[in-house]
């Protein structure tokens, strides 16, 4: 159980060093939840700092999930042991959690979506890239980040159910059904960040981004 909390606790804390915040107070001298829709992600850095900063953010956020996961897969193979289907899991939960509620930034950061798509990638290569296109061409087709991340997000469980290969760790004959519960708690945090948005869309005045800019 100790093993399970400190994978936890170390996920939270890398997921709780916000680079957007970071970076925006660096490159523009402002804290980015002070400007535009107040999000500490990749969109509003888009739209308040600029192209350089938002790609750099998009980066580090997905780096921060790729690492939670590194960090949990090796602690598994170390402490054979232990659960690592479990340890990946506790990991990709708490960065997600660290990224949201971030104590080194006053518990207000980013909706989670880059950094979900480096737990993705991480946990089946395969199932994140589906994701990863399925969002893309929805945010290109509809000009709505939040549309392609939501739906993404809702995707992830429905391919648990009917992809058994490609997970970085999978043991003694289990099948993909093992990260279904897993992936339902990472779509609900991912949702739940976009309430606002979700509320928008329904009503017709989601923000749209311009590919002209």
């Amino acid at each position: 159980m100790i093993a399970y909390i400190i994978i936890g606790i170390i996920a939270y804390l890398i997921g709780s060093i916000n680079f957007s915040i970071i970076i925006s107070k660096k490159v523009a001298g402002f804290d980015v939840r002070e400007k535009g829709s107040g999000n500490a992600g990749t969109t509003n850095m888009l739209r308040s700092v600029g192209k350089g900063a938002a790609a750099v953010t998009l980066l580090c956020d997905i780096l921060k999930g790729i690492v939670a996961i590194i960090i949990a897969i090796v602690i598994g193979k170390i402490w054979t042991e232990l659960n690592a289907e479990l340890l990946l899991q506790v990991a990709g939960i708490a960065v997600i959690i660290g990224h949201t509620f971030p104590i080194f930034f006053g518990f207000k950061g980013g909706k989670g979506v880059a950094t979900s798509l480096g737990i993705l990638l991480m946990s089946n290569w395969q199932i994140g890239l589906i994701c990863l296109v399925f969002a893309l061409a929805l945010i290109i087709l509809t000009r709505m980040v939040s549309l392609g991340s939501c739906t993404a997000a809702v995707l992830f469980p429905v391919l648990t159910l009917f992809i058994d290969e490609h997970y970085t760790v999978l043991t003694n004959d289990k099948t993909g059904r093992v990260y279904f519960i897993y992936s339902v708690i990472l779509a609900i945090i991912v949702l739940y960040n976009h309430r606002s948005n979700i509320k928008r869309i329904l009503e017709g005045t989601e923000n749209k981004i311009s590919f002209k800019k």
